[in-house]
C-alpha cells in the first residue's frame, strides 16, 4: 500500500469525487449516493474503490443526519439518496461538528485545486440567502412610529394592562 493509501481518508476521498462531479456538472444541484460513489470508481484516486466510500457518501459525511458515529460535514441529504456539498449556511444536526472540507495537505496535490474552489465559488453561493429575511426586515413598520417617541408608544399601547 503506498503513503497516499494509508493517508487519504476515505472522507476526503468521498469529498473529492463529489466536488469533481459539482465541477463537471454545475447546472445540477446533487447528485445520487451511487453516482458519488461510481465518480470515486473512475477517478480511481488509489487504484482500488474503497467500500467505504459507499457508506460515506449514504451516512457518515452527510451533515444533516445522525452521526453514525462520524460528525463530519462534507456532504449534505437534499432529498432521499441526493447529495451535494455542503455549505456552512445549511442546516446540520445538532451533535455534528466535523469538518466540512479536507485538509489541504490531506489530499493528493492535483486535486488541492478543488479546495480553492469550493472557498472561492461554491461556498459563497450558499451564502447569497443566509440571514436575508432579517435584512429584508430593516424598517419595517417605521410608518408606525412616524412622529411618535417609541417609548410613548410602546406607554400607549401598555395602558389598561392588568
Amino acid at each position: 500500500m503506498t503513503v497516499l493509501a494509508r493517508e487519504l481518508k476515505v472522507a476526503d476521498e468521498t469529498w473529492i469525487a463529489a466536488a469533481l462531479l459539482h465541477r463537471e456538472h454545475p447546472e445540477r444541484e446533487d447528485f445520487a449516493e451511487h453516482e458519488i460513489v461510481e465518480r470515486a470508481r473512475n477517478e480511481n484516486i488509489l487504484g482500488i474503490l474503497r467500500p467505504g466510500v459507499s457508506v460515506h457518501a449514504n451516512t457518515h459525511c452527510v451533515a444533516n443526519r445522525p452521526p453514525s458515529p462520524a460528525g463530519l460535514r462534507m456532504l449534505y441529504e437534499t432529498r432521499r439518496g441526493m447529495r451535494r456539498l455542503y455549505r456552512e449556511a445549511d442546516h446540520s444536526h445538532p451533535d455534528r461538528h466535523g469538518k466540512i472540507l479536507p485538509k489541504r495537505d490531506d489530499i493528493p496535490a492535483q486535486y488541492r485545486y478543488l479546495l480553492d474552489w469550493y472557498e472561492a465559488e461554491y461556498a459563497q453561493a450558499g451564502k447569497e440567502g443566509w440571514l436575508s429575511g432579517i435584512f429584508e426586515m430593516v424598517g419595517a413598520g417605521k410608518e408606525v412610529f412616524a412622529g411618535e417617541d417609541p417609548d410613548e408608544y410602546v406607554r400607549r399601547l401598555r395602558e389598561g394592562w392588568a
